[in-house]
């Protein structure tokens, strides 16, 4: 909760496996968007905890996250290195808000 970051939230979409597919992910992550643009927020972050997740990433890129960056081989998980994706989207108050 620092002060200077008030205006940036980060996105975690979480879709049961057997539902996964079918759109949930996209209404979910839509809604999401929506309501944080309603709220005043600037900016949205999404940190994917494995490069190889291209369900997350392309899910993130058709709304609208560009990507940012990626930090390699810093996680450790189910016996291998994982990187962190970051993506970042821009909200509607992005480029008219005054601070």
């Amino acid at each position: 909760p620092k002060k200077a970051y008030r205006y940036t939230v980060e996105d975690s979409i979480y879709v049961h496996p057997e539902c996964r597919g079918l759109g949930v992910g996209t209404q979910l992550l839509t809604s999401l968007i929506a309501e944080c643009d309603l709220r005043g927020f600037r900016e949205m972050i999404a940190v994917i905890g494995d490069s190889e997740n291209t369900a997350s990433i392309k899910l993130h890129e058709h709304c609208g996250f560009r990507h940012v960056g990626v930090f390699k081989n810093v996680g450790y998980k189910f016996d291998r290195w994982l990187d962190s994706v970051l993506m970042q989207r821009t909200l509607a108050g992005g480029d008219t808000m005054n601070c």
